[in-house]
């Protein structure tokens, strides 16, 4: 042997152990094993660098933070993926005992398998979420996108975990054949339709409501702003539609691949139909109330209405109920088949209606000049301007009342502003009347007792 010389007090009983373990030449194996170990780790270091820097020029051209997230996600997973495709490698090329290459090799691969489904997942779990943040997060949600990602990923978590499972118990050599050869078969397609069917429901929702914005075609008077308006609540509308209709489609695609007859399903949900509509009547009113109002164009998200004796910010429509914000702040949800009659203060445009009380004793003439100067100059500051339409002017005398005269003031503005130019000329209205002399009544009362038995000998 090639240390049949050594003594064993300095070591012979080691190297003849390793020698019996890795063949007559355990020194060279072992060089030669942390050499092809050292260059397959050179080869994660450089995947590294090289990775960093196609992400730097990546950075450079793209507007998302996407490729970023990518790679600062999968730069670690991968480099232990081939550092341990190396001591894989290494151990089938090196000399060992038959034993110990079995149950090396077993556990490298089921390492190997668990790190490649973590790669899969961390990618898929990346890609949604800088969706969410950065693509859904610059717009007003439309449909049901978010549910159904949610509900992608807890699906996903799921089959991350069966896999999970299926890779260990195969790598430790327990039979899994049934459930193996049912996803060949089947799983790729129930995991095809999964993907594609999250696809369609993204799909649908980003390009559906630009779509409904091109097409629509806007109306004489209307504005973009409100010809947008109305695109978003039709778009909340349909795009919900057609997502509940694609995750519908996608049910029975896999309950068909799961080898489930879907033809009494399909009959059930016909008989449910049915008795849905004679025991919920007050749902198929709302629903048809909805598809009026909708396509009407009674009113739309974003503007301030009347319904149902509330008032209240729209902030959302669909074919069931309408929900309103107050200026208290408290959300209310409102049966479409309750709404009667719908007022809308902000449809196209809105007026500023105010009265403005002055003492009897003032010249209503020079009152009116006043009021017509400082609604002129409201509509010709920068900060104002281009909320109104045409200046607050005094139309008349509104009513005489027990304390002073009242003045009616009338203006138009750009929907949801009359109230915060109304503030505004309040402030500057008193102002101008104190600059000018001009007196603001208050309530008050004058007592008259009569005259005197003196002033009548008078």
């Amino acid at each position: 042997m090639l240390w049949a010389g050594l003594d064993p007090e300095l070591g012979g009983d080691k190297i003849t152990m390793l020698e019996q373990l890795f063949g007559e030449s355990p020194l060279r194996q072992i060089l030669l094993y942390s050499l092809f170990f050292g260059v397959f780790v050179g080869l994660a270091r450089l995947f590294h660098f090289f990775l960093r820097k196609v992400a730097k020029r990546l950075a450079h051209k793209a507007r998302t933070h996407l490729d970023d997230a990518l790679v600062s996600t999968i730069e670690k997973p991968v480099m232990a993926v081939i550092i341990l495709v190396g001591v894989y490698l290494a151990i089938l090329s090196f000399p060992m005992e038959a034993v110990i290459r079995r149950y090396a090799s077993q556990w490298l691969g089921i390492v190997l398998g668990l790190l490649g489904i973590y790669i899969a997942l961390i990618l898929f779990e990346v890609v949604i979420r800088w969706y969410t943040q950065e693509v859904m997060s610059k717009r007003k949600e439309v449909g049901l996108t978010a549910r159904f990602l949610t509900l992608f990923r807890v699906t996903m978590l799921m089959a991350a975990v069966l896999l999970a499972v299926l890779v260990v118990l195969g790598g430790l050599g327990i039979s899994s054949a049934p459930v193996t050869s049912w996803l060949r078969e089947h799983g790729w397609r129930i995991a095809f339709i999964a993907v594609l069917s999250v696809i369609a429901i993204i799909v649908v929702g980003e390009l559906t409501p630009r779509w409904i914005v091109r097409t629509l075609s806007r109306r004489a008077g209307e504005t973009e702003e409100e010809s947008i308006k109305r695109g978003d609540t039709l778009s909340g509308v349909l795009v919900g539609t057609a997502q509940i209709v694609v995750l519908v489609m996608a049910i029975f695609m896999v309950l068909s691949e799961l080898e489930i007859n879907i033809a009494p399903i399909l009959a059930g949900v016909g008989v449910a139909g049915i008795a849905i509509g004679f025991g919920a009547q007050s749902l198929v009113k709302d629903v048809v109330n909805g598809l009026f109002i909708v396509f009407e164009n009674q009113y739309r998200v974003g503007d301030w209405v009347r319904i149902a004796d509330v008032d209240g910010l729209v902030e959302d429509v669909n074919l069931r109920r309408t929900v309103l914000r107050d200026f208290n702040g408290a959300v209310h949800t409102v049966p479409n088949g309750e709404i009667r009659v719908a007022t809308d203060y902000t449809k196209d445009w809105s007026r500023v209606n105010m009265n403005v009380s002055v003492a009897y004793g003032e010249d209503l003439d020079h009152v009116i000049l006043v009021i017509n100067r400082v609604g002129k100059e409201l509509s010709e500051d920068p900060e104002w301007a281009p909320s109104i339409l045409t200046p607050p002017q005094a139309l008349g005398v509104d009513k005489l009342g027990d304390s002073g005269i009242e003045i009616k003031i009338l203006g138009e503005t750009k929907p949801m502003r009359p109230w915060a130019i109304m503030r505004e000329l309040r402030l500057r209205l008193k102002k101008a009347f104190d600059k000018e002399g001009i007196e603001i009544p208050w309530p008050h009362t004058k007592v008259y007792f009569g005259n005197s038995p003196s002033a009548k000998d008078d």
